[in-house]
């Protein structure tokens, strides 16, 4: 018997309406500018009242951070499903590439979603914060999957925090090249770059730090 929760037709077009309202809020705000789109338009485009927006979104700032919460949850989904004997570079390598490869198959589109979080203050706070987050998520998922305690073991923070500074770097650089350098390259060199850190798990993380 499959394990899946039943989904009903309800929350089908609930769950179709979130994502239409989604698709035509980030387009608008990419092409047109954060401040510049009213809800109203967002509305009209995606095909609903203002009303029904507001059954889903408190703001147009909510839109942008119901969609990092569902980024980072499928991060988080991919690491939790690699296999157990993987190294961490990989699996993490493996988690982060699923977004970033999503990205450059509708470049277009997400790079301009991409520039618009970080290049508008009050969206790329929200980014942070909801990064911060998916830190203690992947931290989590690590040391379930190296049995470490995260109370007292650095590494599935380091490790989590870390790897996340290698996707931000990869979205920084390809929204500054305006999508010309292929985001998937840059993620691989850049965990080529944090691999031995990631894999140094062995590594007693409560070992004092050498005396200069």
């Amino acid at each position: 018997m499959s394990s899946r929760p039943h989904v009903t037709m309800a929350q089908r077009k609930r769950r179709l309406v979130s994502n239409e309202l989604t698709e035509a809020a980030l387009q608008l705000l990419a092409s047109q500018g954060f401040e510049a789109v009213t809800i109203d338009e967002i509305a009209t485009t995606a095909g609903v009242s203002k009303r029904t927006f507001f059954r889903y979104f408190a703001s147009k700032e909510d839109v942008v951070v119901q969609f990092l919460a569902e980024l980072g949850a499928g991060i988080h989904e991919e690491l939790a499903a690699r296999p157990g004997a993987e190294p961490p570079s990989v699996a993490l390598l493996h988690a982060v590439s699923v977004p970033v490869a999503a990205c450059g198959d509708h470049a277009d589109r997400a790079l301009r979603v991409v520039q618009l979080i970080l290049r508008t203050p009050a969206l790329l706070a929200r980014f942070l914060e909801r990064r911060a987050q998916w830190r203690e998520d992947l931290a989590a998922e690590l040391a379930r999957r190296l049995d470490l305690d995260p109370a007292t073991d650095l590494y599935p923070r380091l490790a989590a925090g870390t790897a996340l500074a290698a996707f931000d770097a990869v979205l920084q650089r390809w929204s500054d090249s305006d999508g010309v350098e292929d985001p998937v390259e840059l993620t691989g060199r850049a965990f080529a770059v944090i691999a031995p850190a990631l894999d140094a798990v062995g590594v007693p993380s409560d070992r004092p730090a050498p005396s200069a």
